[in-house]
């Protein structure tokens, strides 16, 4: 981070303190109490908080960010912060993370209520989830040029300025146990943040932001090795020929900034004559019969090719759907305090005009990892086994690059006297798998996702027996 940019956002914190510290003593900020959710339309009775609404992140565009925190359904004040953020470039965290896996509530099939998830997160921790970057969801920016030049480097730097402004409206969330926590492309997001992070409070003794450690699932590492993986899963899990398996690989130079038209050709037949009509976030799960879309086959949003493709955090395109129906009612969107500047276009689980313009992205963050491995921060990478887009032979391939020195070797773990995965230890960084599990690992394993996710928090090795 650069020392003028440093300077910036030590303005907006002092800047934002002062603001709210007359409020915050001894009653609360009064945005946060019009943030306050009174109750979801359809949703059941629960005893915990919730709050959403939006977060000015540059004054000049008009860009501004949509938040929405469940708080913790048992001791709310003492537990953890947890920022979850999903990927695409351009998918919604509302849409998935919320709604999908990690959240309190889910969507029924008519859009009309919700029920809720008896293994949802919050059980262990206050969860706040965000729409990055503008455009995303109920996120929006007043220059629309802002959609299509978008990247890597705006989002990780103006999601710390939403945090910091965030924590101004909600200070009791200041010097708390922090964790940031994504899949697919966060799996760029997350670790970006988590330096941006680090490098912010590096300025002060005693930080707001009391960032503990993150953990990312299926999640977009190297570029290099991502792909090699990827390649090496759909052959071993037969979902393509020898002949396209050895194509591919003599064709495509996964470190090349353009694929050759070769390599194109391999991938796009792999994809559209061999693959079949497969769910490829979860490959040996039902497809979703009455969504089928041929100009998105498979429903996977890739842009260009396999080198360069951009992943988002999607599973049953049918459940999309309630989410999509569900968040564009009026009656919702009032009680969210989202939409009020009525952006001209529906809400959507994924935004394609971020998806087709992202313009800078990291083509490893291995460097990214080292750094803060060394800073002793706690990394959990996990991987779902049965996704083939970002699947577990790519994050090992990468992960093995850091040449870390393994503390507990390889063993199983156990949910319910069951294995729900594998696990490895090395020095600063801790990986596993979940058996059973695609993309979206919370969502297809809920109860082992869980028992991860506590362990993560603890600090714990996973359980070697039930």
């Amino acid at each position: 981070m650069t020392r003028t940019r440093l300077f910036f956002l030590l303005v907006i914190l002092s800047s934002s303190s002062s603001s709210s510290s007359s409020s915050s003593r001894p009653s609360v900020p009064k945005q946060q109490e019009l943030d306050r959710i009174k109750e979801l339309p359809g949703q059941p009775k629960v005893k915990f908080s919730q709050f959403s609404g939006y977060v000015t992140v540059n004054e000049r565009h008009g860009r501004a960010l949509f938040y929405w925190l469940t708080e913790s359904s048992s001791s709310p004040h003492t537990k953890p912060l947890l920022l979850w953020l999903n990927g695409g470039p351009g998918c919604s965290s509302i849409a998935y993370g919320a709604s999908e896996e990690i959240g309190p509530f889910r969507i029924n099939k008519t859009a009309s209520s919700l029920y809720l998830n008896t293994f949802s997160w919050n059980r262990e921790a206050n969860l706040l989830f965000l729409e990055s970057p503008s455009g995303v969801g109920f996120s929006y920016t007043n220059t629309s040029s802002d959609l299509k030049d978008t990247g890597d480097e705006r989002t990780a730097q103006e999601n710390l300025i939403f945090l910091i402004k965030w924590m101004s409206r909600f200070p009791q969330y200041k010097y708390r146990d922090f964790y940031i926590a994504g899949e697919s492309y966060a799996g760029h997001y997350v670790p970006q943040l988590a330096k941006k992070i680090h490098d912010y409070n590096k300025a002060f003794t005693k930080p707001i932001i009391n960032l503990k450690g993150f953990m990312v699932g299926n999640a977009v590492t190297d570029n290099h090795y991502d792909s090699i993986g990827t390649v090496t899963y759909w052959w071993t899990h037969a979902m393509i020929s020898d002949r396209t398996y050895k194509s591919i690989l003599s064709h495509c130079n996964f470190t090349a900034e353009k694929a050759s038209d070769q390599c194109d050709e391999s991938v796009n037949y792999a994809m559209n004559h061999e693959f079949g009509n497969i769910d490829q976030y979860s490959i040996y799960t039902p497809t979703c019969l009455s969504h089928h879309n041929e100009s998105k086959p498979g429903f996977v949003r890739m842009k260009n090719t396999l080198l360069r493709r951009r992943l988002v955090s999607g599973y049953d395109p049918c459940t999309e759907s309630y989410a999509e129906k569900y968040y564009n009612r009026a009656d919702v969107q009032r009680a969210f305090h989202a939409n009020l500047t009525r952006i001209p276009y529906k809400w959507t689980a994924c935004s394609d005009v971020l998806i087709k313009n992202w313009r800078d992205s990291d083509s490893s963050v291995l460097p990214i990892y080292k750094e803060l491995i060394t800073a002793g921060l706690r990394i959990w990478v996990f991987s779902g086994d049965t996704d083939s887009v970002v699947p577990v032979t790519a994050t090992r391939f990468s992960l093995s690059h850091l040449n870390l020195p393994v503390k507990t070797r390889w063993y199983p773990w156990y949910s319910g006297k069951q294995v729900a995965g594998w696990t490895e230890e090395y020095k600063g960084l801790t990986f596993a798998t979940v058996r059973g599990a695609g993309h979206e690992v919370p969502l297809f394993q809920p109860k082992r996702a869980l028992v991860l996710f506590r362990s993560f928090l603890a600090g714990k090795k996973l359980p070697k027996s039930s």
